[in-house]
């Protein structure tokens, strides 16, 4: 699928969104035709090349003169709509301006139709939006990912005074994003910026199993010593298995051992698994000065990496944890039930599309079959398998007799 990935190292705006899509070979008089049909014929765009860090980047410039106009988002959605610009652009980039109005809205305690954007505010957002959306298009991308946020730290001097670092609306529009803070006192993410990525990306997190085609760079206005300040781009291909599998962005928490007393393990892994992560093993390895010791990992959800890492801390001998960023994919899964003679067992069934590949007794009803009957556990597993054939061999009958 044709994908591009934002790489968010050093936050996003609007202007290093678009000199990126310029960078990537969008040529600059296409977008601005396409901002002249939008009924903006006073504004011009420009574009240049800089250097900074030695890597080039394109440096996109917007400019109009000077009007004291104020338009609501009733009004740029109009201007959107009346464009000739395909359904899809017009739809994402209104998404993106609502979105942007909403934050606003929640700042001032306001409807989305009582924010005003300022002139020079509104015809920056409105070629950063839209030329971004349609350059996207222009590219052929049929989804957006995009890597954790940098927003900076400090505080940023306003019309109205000065604002905590990222700024409300920039806050706002980043709930429920993975972003990290710094690592300069100025702002590194912008509103606008935060509005088109968080309206078009599907997924946040590191860059995947991706075919790269092309790598284009979009400059910031700001010049920061030592850094670059670039919005950089990735286009290509993602070649994630296509299967229908269900994809989790986890974390492995790692630590090696090799002076702690067995029993601290048991401990340890019990108190993980009660906290809530996904998995816990312990892989016996050879360490320096020919010690023996246990890597101790343990799988988690992200938002569950605090209290793990607390516990890891605090109930074993480490000092350190490594943190690993994983994909897991998983067969889509089902819970079905079946009948024995001992009585009903679920079973854990995965497909791949329509199809059944995998089967699986629950341990705990056969353990607890065994447990009330007095049976060994191996028969009450070979009494369940005997079971599920014979509902899989159900199920297939059915699924052929509803094709023919």
């Amino acid at each position: 699928m044709r994908t591009a990935f934002f790489d968010c190292y050093n936050g996003v705006s609007g202007d290093m969104t678009l000199g990126a899509l310029i960078d990537l070979g969008v040529p600059i008089a296409e977008l601005q035709e396409m901002v002249r049909t939008l009924g903006l014929s006073e504004v011009t765009v420009s574009a240049e090349t800089v250097q900074r860090c030695g890597v080039a980047a394109t440096q996109v410039h917007v400019h109009f003169p000077h009007q004291h106009v104020h338009r609501r988002f009733s009004d740029i959605r109009s201007l959107i709509e009346k464009s000739p610009l395909s359904d899809r652009v017009k739809s994402q980039a209104i998404a993106c301006f609502r979105r942007l109005a909403e934050a606003e809205a929640r700042v001032h305690r306001t409807t989305i139709e009582e924010v005003h954007f300022h002139e020079v505010g509104a015809l920056d957002a409105i070629v950063d939006i839209v030329g971004s959306v349609w350059a996207l298009e222009r590219l052929g991308v049929e989804q957006v990912l995009a890597s954790e946020i940098v927003t900076g730290y400090g505080t940023v001097q306003a019309a109205h005074g000065e604002l905590p670092v990222p700024a409300p609306a920039t806050a706002y529009l980043l709930e429920g994003v993975p972003v990290r803070t710094g690592p300069y006192p100025q702002e590194m993410t912008t509103p606008t910026g935060a509005a088109i990525v968080t309206t078009l990306a599907r997924e946040f997190g590191p860059l995947g199993t991706f075919r790269v085609e092309r790598v284009g760079y979009g400059a910031g206005s700001r010049l920061i010593s030592g850094r670059t300040n670039y919005l950089r781009l990735f286009l290509g291909e993602d070649v994630a298995p296509v299967l229908s599998l269900e994809r989790r962005e986890l974390l492995i928490l790692q630590t090696e051992i090799d002076d702690m007393p067995g029993e601290m393990f048991g401990f340890l892994q019990e108190r993980l698994l009660a906290a809530g992560a996904l998995d816990v093993t312990f892989v016996p390895i050879q360490m320096k000065k020919n010690r023996p010791a246990v890597s101790v990992q343990v799988l988690t959800a992200p938002e569950q990496l605090s209290p793990l890492l607390e516990i890891v801390l605090r109930e074993s001998t480490t000092f350190g944890v490594k943190v690993l960023r994983c994909d897991r994919f998983c067969l889509p899964r089902e819970i079905h039930e079946v009948s024995t003679r001992f009585g009903p067992i679920r079973v854990k069934v995965g497909k791949l599309g329509d199809r059944v590949v995998k089967a699986t007794p629950e341990y705990e009803d056969c353990r607890r079959l065994a447990l009330e009957h007095g049976v060994a556990l191996p028969e009450i597993f070979k009494i369940a398998d005997q079971s599920i054939q014979q509902w899989l061999e159900q199920e297939w009958a059915k699924n052929i007799s509803d094709t023919e």
